[in-house]
């Protein structure tokens, strides 16, 4: 018989980067943790993003709420401190973060600057490597760590630009650390939804036409949502997926299959 317990969260302890608003992925993702019974610890950019990040924590009943700005030197750090501190332990983290200087991102990957392509690389892969470095001493009893990845790693995507090289890099990250951490019972996975609407994807020129187009082609006719993405990811963070590793999951209506 199986037992319901293993499809749940309760008691586990889970990181969520990335929120900036109602819309973010990683909201998406935060509700379904909190929904299968986890607690949270959220961070927020800056004081900026604050006012729109705050509320939203409120709703999960986070205990944490951290800034961490990746540009800056030590917030990262400050924050796996605090969740030491506070519960000495980490069941699962989300690192929904990208980033790419904008006059890099629109035009050719030929063209990008040195400074731009670096710039992009650490924020938004290398930083996921040292997220899991400072995880592992926390993922003592094992645990799940996810990152967010685009179907343009694979192929060439219009508009997609320089983040295609990045997240192809974070894709492969992601399999190297689920073989070196796997024997911990860390699981690691990149989650590649398909296009929708975010703040992150305003900034890729003609997205809306990129909408249509994977609305049209996808086998199931429809866009993704944020809930679809959280409740697969959250689902991979559960007892139930604890043989399921390095995996680049595609949650996208099947539009990554069709030419």
């Amino acid at each position: 018989m199986i037992d319901r317990a293993i499809v749940s969260l309760e008691g586990r302890k889970g990181l969520v980067t990335g929120i900036a608003n109602e819309q973010s992925i990683a909201w998406g993702c935060a509700k379904a943790f909190r929904f299968l019974g986890a607690d949270l610890a959220v961070t927020y950019l800056n004081e900026k993003a604050k006012p729109f990040v705050a509320p939203l924590a409120a709703q999960l009943d986070a205990p944490l709420l951290l800034p961490m700005d990746l540009r800056n030197d030590g917030e990262l750090e400050a924050v796996f401190a605090e969740i030491t501190k506070t519960w000495g332990r980490l069941d699962f983290l989300l690192h929904s973060i990208a980033f790419a200087p904008r006059d890099d991102l629109h035009g050719r990957v030929v063209d990008c600057s040195k400074a731009g392509f670096l710039t992009a690389m650490d924020i938004s892969c290398w930083s996921f490597i040292r997220m899991a470095k400072l995880a592992e001493p926390l993922m003592d009893r094992g645990g799940a760590l996810f990152c967010m990845t685009y179907y343009g790693s694979q192929m060439v995507v219009e508009h997609y630009n320089m983040m295609g090289p990045v997240k192809a890099a974070l894709e492969c990250a992601t399999r190297y650390l689920a073989a070196e951490l796997g024997p911990k019972g860390i699981r690691v996975h990149a989650i590649s939804p398909g296009p929708l609407q975010t703040r992150a994807a305003s900034g890729i020129a003609e997205f809306d036409e990129l909408l249509h187009k994977a609305q049209e082609k996808a086998p199931a006719r429809s866009l993704v949502s944020i809930d679809d993405v959280g409740l697969a990811t959250a689902y991979l963070a559960t007892d139930a997926a604890r043989l399921i590793t390095g995996q680049t999951l595609y949650i996208d209506g099947g539009y990554h299959i069709v030419d």
